[in-house]
């Protein structure tokens, strides 16, 4: 018996008890074992329905297993139309093919759809847990970068205390003076920002490309630092101790719902601490749905040689 079945059997069973009542008459005491009567109908229905359903097998033993549920964030959201039957089929899949806004998803009632919503909580909880990630040692040390962090304590201050996030903390400052190169042309420094998911993306085509086309162009580059907790302006406390003529900033950037992978660049000359945000040169975006990051790493470097040679970067450059 389906699901439906049992239910439309426990209401007959439940109206036939309560038309009974109101034509016996038989007042309270009657209604006091009618009630009995009714509240019987409903238990056996209800266990009839507990001991039918494909979700249970046994009293309280669970049947389903996880790894039968879909994985909605395969699902190709820009190939995938759930409006039944449209006029123009090949305008809405053309039209979603050009953006990863959510349409074309249909809805029920003035609803979402069950797997539309379903889908949205997923990418939701993959935004979340990128914001949440951390990097450690370990992954500086995979590219022999200088590991350093900023004045933030732990992923809580880091998100209510941005200002923190922008400065070096004092053990930190003392491993750049002792470790790394003191005024190269250009310094690279690769931080969490606010996805860690972004980093570990992105990285290990984007870093190799980079370094290539600096390489080629000769020009001197330091030596390579990863941040933890850290915000855009790090950079320029990194500055102030390195003393580099140019500063390149790969960091993480906020997730949102269409990818919690996207990086961006920022690149500032003469980095210091009295730096103002119109004066860097951001690219961004960098991701496989966006810039992807081969493309992105010849690019910077690209930037940076336009930066060097006019010694300007942001707004200064175009002038």
């Amino acid at each position: 018996m389906s699901m439906e079945d049992n239910i439309k059997l426990i209401v007959e069973q439940v109206l036939k008890e309560i038309a009974v009542t109101e034509a016996s008459g038989k007042g309270t005491s009657a209604g006091t074992s009618t009630g009995g009567s009714v509240s019987s109908a409903w238990t056996s229905a209800v266990a009839g329905t507990a001991a039918s359903s494909p979700w249970n097998s046994g009293v309280g033993a669970s049947v389903y297993d996880d790894a039968d549920a879909e994985d909605l964030s395969t699902v190709d959201l820009q190939t995938q139309l759930l409006v039944p039957d449209p006029k123009n089929k090949e305008l809405y899949l053309d039209m979603k093919k050009s953006t990863s806004a959510r349409i074309g998803v249909w809805r029920a009632g003035p609803r979402p759809m069950t797997q539309t919503l379903l889908r949205f909580r997923a990418d939701h909880a993959v935004a979340q847990d990128s914001v949440m990630g951390e990097i450690a040692e370990e992954d500086a040390a995979k590219y022999n970068m200088v590991y350093v962090k900023s004045q933030c304590r732990d992923k809580d201050e880091y998100l209510t205390r941005p200002e923190l996030g922008r400065v070096l903390d004092e053990d930190s400052i003392r491993k750049l003076e002792k470790e790394c190169e003191k005024k190269p042309q250009v310094q690279i420094l690769v931080a969490d920002g606010l996805s860690s998911k972004a980093m570990e993306a992105n990285i290990p085509d984007l870093y190799p490309a980079m370094l290539q086309g600096l390489q080629s162009m000769g020009i001197r580059v330091g030596t390579p630092i990863m941040a933890k907790y850290a915000r855009v302006g790090l950079m320029d406390s990194i500055g102030e101790v390195i003393k580099p003529d140019v500063c390149v900033n790969l960091i993480g950037e906020r997730p949102g719902l269409g990818t919690a992978e996207s990086m961006s660049a920022y690149i500032v000359y003469n980095p210091r601490a009295d730096v103002i945000e119109s004066e860097r040169t951001v690219l961004s975006n960098i991701h496989k749905g966006g810039t992807p990051a081969v493309e992105a790493g010849a690019h910077i470097a690209a930037l940076i040689k336009k930066i060097l040679d006019a010694k300007a970067s942001g707004v200064n450059l175009e002038r």
